[in-house]
């Protein structure tokens, strides 16, 4: 079957038998077959991906829910739990899952299994779906044998993470919302209310006050040059997505976003919330330190952790631990330095680290209230300053009409 299928090319980064990290390219007829390839050849596959032109990957790029994922990972883990074969489990799920995404990857996965590819194998020709550190986690619990504690630690993870995204996004749904608002605002003054009392203002011949010519030259700058806007819009937006899309300019994107104020701390401390918990999860699977740390560092979010990261990794490679490179990255607090040093010294880092997790999760939370705190009234004020500007310019205009007519 698989022999019909044409050989396509991906890229991948693994670690050798030396811990090294290694990079190239891999002809496989699939993403699994590709992770099972390079696994053959003693290499551990941290990524494993196709290259495809731009158009096609902004257009197929989706996701499954995380939800969908955590619920499967839950059911999966029963199943393997009551000593039901994996094969069977998988075509049980299949046919109970909902979500028409998930549910073609599942079948595809069954088929892989078939064609004997291991679970992580089958998982990894789905990033849409399981991402790397949850492939790494289930290579490592196949070896192990222990893969229903493990996918119930997986699962517990995904919930974790779920309420920590969900809190954030709930903070920010009410600024954002304002500020929405207030753009319209400004939009429905500028482009209808403003033009009218223009007319009118030209109809009586009547000398206007500065405020009110700032104003109406203002508004009428606006609509006047829309498609120019627009066309600014466009331009810095599409500028925007192009530097997020190539390697250096998302690194620069990542360096000025941790510098900017009230964002830079949040973004700060979500990363190493979200380090400390990977990190943790893998380690309790049973996945080797350095294998664990090339996968975090894959994970991160950021691309000065992500290098930080495999540098720290590097050096832990050459003899120098795992808590002094820490430090020397600057790029952890004295809290997050000081739990690596007495996970490394005591053999507890996992527990170690999942007790930073818990603590930068609430240190994101209460941040988060923070800021939510301040950018509220913030908001405010700068429509109330805008809507004061708008009324004074207007009041100031009909009063000096209302004197002009008069004086005449």
């Amino acid at each position: 079957m698989s022999k019909n299928k044409s050989l396509l090319k991906f890229n991948y980064k693994a670690l050798d038998e030396t811990g090294k990290q290694v990079s190239g390219t891999e002809m496989a007829t699939s993403t699994g077959a590709a992770h099972v390839a390079l696994l053959a050849r003693g290499l551990q596959p941290t990524v494993v991906e196709s290259k495809q032109s731009l158009l096609k990957f902004e257009i197929t790029k989706k996701k499954v829910p995380r939800q969908d994922v955590m619920n499967f990972t839950r059911q999966l883990a029963v199943f393997m739990k009551a000593g039901v074969p994996i094969m069977e489990a998988l075509e049980v799920i299949v046919e109970e899952t909902q979500d028409k995404m998930l549910k073609n990857i599942l079948s595809e996965m069954v088929d892989s299994l078939r064609a004997g590819d291991t679970f992580a194998a089958a998982a990894a020709a789905h990033p849409e779906a399981f991402p790397t550190f949850y492939v790494g986690i289930l290579e490592s619990a196949e070896l192990t044998g222990n893969l229903d504690s493990v996918l119930n630690q997986l699962a517990d993870y995904i919930d974790r993470d779920q309420k920590a995204r969900g809190k954030v996004t709930a903070a920010l749904i009410y600024p954002a919302v304002v500020a929405a608002m207030s753009v319209v605002t400004v939009l429905v003054l500028a482009v209808f209310v403003m033009p009218r009392f223009e007319v009118f203002f030209k109809s009586l011949n009547a000398k206007l006050p500065l405020v009110t010519r700032m104003l109406l030259n203002t508004t009428s700058f606006m609509g006047k040059y829309w498609y120019g806007e627009i066309a600014v819009v466009v331009i810095v937006v599409g500028g925007f997505m192009a530097m997020q899309r190539s390697s250096g300019g998302k690194a620069r994107l990542d360096a000025v976003k941790l510098k900017l104020p009230v964002i830079g701390d949040l973004t700060e401390t979500a990363i190493i919330e979200r380090t400390c918990r990977v990190l943790a999860s893998m380690l309790r699977a049973g996945v080797d330190l350095p294998r664990s740390m090339a996968v975090t560092a894959e994970s991160a979010n950021n691309a000065v952790y992500r290098n930080a990261l495999e540098k720290i990794r590097e050096a832990m490679m050459q003899g120098q631990g795992l808590a002094e490179p820490i430090a020397q990255s600057g790029l952890f607090p004295a809290a997050a330095r000081q739990m690596f040093r007495v996970g490394e010294e005591t053999g507890t880092l996992d527990q170690q680290l999942e007790v930073a997790a818990a603590y930068y999760g609430r240190e994101l939370e209460s941040k988060l209230e923070r800021a939510t705190a301040l950018f509220e009234p913030a908001i405010i004020i700068l429509m109330g300053v805008v809507v004061g500007f708008v009324a004074v310019a207007l009041i100031s205009a009909m009063y000096g009409i209302y004197n002009q007519v008069k004086v005449g």
